[in-house]
């Protein structure tokens, strides 16, 4: 999503689940503007977080034109996938499966043979290797999603690239530090607030955060 719009609005780490939220990120061209609709990870919950984190990803699926079910290439097909299968297999949305990270890959071969273990396990609308990181082909996915979006209505202002306010960005990215830098120490359920923002009295450059983070 970072690399589509072009800004940091969605945080990134190593541990499972980071995404809690459904981060909306508005990409506007001449011709189009695309609505993405990034949602927490799909796993089998372990505690009421967990569970509404998976409720929320499944429920951001209704309503949309398509549905991208992006996978690591890192990754092997286990029972989440087939959890994933299960639930979507009813959908009459389009689903386009994304491999990311294929940077990963020695060779295409390797790439045909991810392809091949999804191909059968859902009436796919189309396939898409790409590497978030390189910015490999995803403009192709681009173009896929261009070619099946209905027209309509511009609904966001042109320089308008979430509908997050600021405020919910800064906490996103305090807690993604939290994640990266802290491992035993800090619970994973970690949250932040943002009590105050305001411009540095010695240099107009600079923003005073104030936050409170909240562990278990």
């Amino acid at each position: 999503l970072n690399t589509v719009i072009g800004k940091k609005i969605a945080i990134m780490s190593h541990k499972p689940q980071t995404t809690r939220n459904t981060i909306s990120g508005v990409l506007t061209d001449e011709e189009y503007q695309i609505i993405f609709i990034d949602t927490p990870g799909i796993h089998k919950p372990h505690n009421e977080l967990g569970k509404r984190m998976t409720d929320s990803a499944y429920s951001s699926t209704r309503g949309v034109d398509a549905i991208i079910w992006m996978v690591s290439a890192n990754e092997k097909f286990g029972p989440a996938e087939e959890m994933i299968i299960e639930n979507l297999k009813n959908s009459r949305t389009p689903i386009y499966l994304v491999i990311n990270k294929i940077d990963l890959f020695k060779s295409k071969n390797e790439i045909d043979k991810m392809i091949l273990q999804y191909q059968d396990k859902l009436n796919f609308a189309g396939f898409f290797p790409i590497s978030a990181m390189l910015n490999q082909n995803i403009n192709h996915l681009l173009d896929a999603l261009v070619q099946l979006l209905p027209e309509g209505p511009q609904y966001y202002p042109t320089d308008m690239i979430t509908d997050h306010p600021e405020r919910f960005l800064i906490g996103e990215i305090i807690r993604e530090k939290v994640l990266l830098f802290t491992e035993e120490e800090v619970p994973h359920s970690v949250a932040v607030t943002i009590e105050a923002l305001k411009k540095n009295e010695e240099n107009p450059n600079v923003m005073d955060c104030y936050a409170n983070i909240y562990v278990e």
